[in-house]
């Protein structure tokens, strides 16, 4: 085969590669769609019920302190009442569209499909958005606990480290029956970052351990597993970031991932 074509099948591959990564990407946010619409559909009902209940008391207080002003008398101690009322159904708003702004800033990080720079990144705040995302989908059956150690920034591409992060918790989330504990432990180790994702769930069977980072290897479900998480996973952490990527599962008590990534990684093309 001469040079030039084996350039072409290279290229070829490649671009199906991405075709496949933004594929798999799509696919994990329609997935984790419902969960996140009903994280954002509760505070936003909140914030309606408040706002009318704000918008009928303000016209009471307006009314009352123009009567006030007009006979030459105090505020009534009712209007004192309802401003009070009001500043504190202002602070319950405020709450609810952090929440809000919250989980849509952690799914925008997830998203960000152009985002291919490689650029110095905050591994820990990855994970925060990361735990935001998955506790969205889980959050009635699924604990989720972060270990965060002090971590120097990482040269990285962290948008497709974000979908490494999320397919890793999500999948240690959906192999846990009834509830659970999903972990994520962060640590420097020399030049390199450590990230650990734990969960209580089945683990893994001997059998299948040699498999899980083939592409189409799944155990899940047909319509809830790609097939194609772990191997893109695997071709991010280590072909694109010059890592490495394992685990440690036991049967019945849980399955641990581990994904080291270098400080400085060399430069190359994710």
């Amino acid at each position: 085969m001469e040079p030039h074509e084996n350039s072409s099948l290279a290229d070829q591959l490649d671009t199906a590669n991405r075709k496949l990564a933004e594929a798999h990407r799509l696919a994990f946010i329609g997935r984790l769609s419902a969960g996140i619409v009903h994280e954002i559909n509760t505070p936003v009902g909140s914030i309606l019920s408040n706002n009318e209940v704000i918008r009928r008391s303000l016209d009471r207080i307006k009314k009352s302190l123009s009567e006030a002003q007009q006979s030459g008398s105090p505020p009534p101690p009712k209007v004192m009442e309802m401003l009070d009322m009001v500043t504190g159904l202002a602070a319950v708003d405020k709450l609810a569209c952090e929440r809000i702004s919250g989980v849509v800033r952690s799914l925008k990080t997830f998203a960000r499909v152009s985002e291919r720079d490689l650029r110095k990144t905050d591994i820990n705040e990855l994970v925060a958005h990361t735990i935001k995302l998955s506790a969205a989908v889980f959050r009635r059956r699924i604990s989720f606990v972060a270990d965060k150690a002090e971590l120097p920034e990482v040269e990285c591409y962290p948008a497709l480290l974000s979908q490494v992060l999320l397919n890793l918790v999500v999948n240690a989330a959906q192999a846990i029956e009834g509830e659970g504990t999903v972990t994520v432990r962060t640590r420097q180790e020399g030049a390199m970052v450590h990230i650990s994702v734990s969960d209580t769930g089945h683990g893994i069977r001997p059998e299948n351990r040699e498999k899980i980072f083939r592409s189409g290897f799944t155990t899940k479900p047909i319509g809830e597993g790609t097939g194609i998480g772990l191997a893109l996973s695997r071709e991010i952490v280590v072909d694109t970031h010059g890592g490495t990527i394992d685990f440690e599962s036991e049967p019945g008590k849980g399955t641990t991932f581990h994904v080291r990534i270098p400080i400085a990684p060399k430069r190359t093309n994710p």
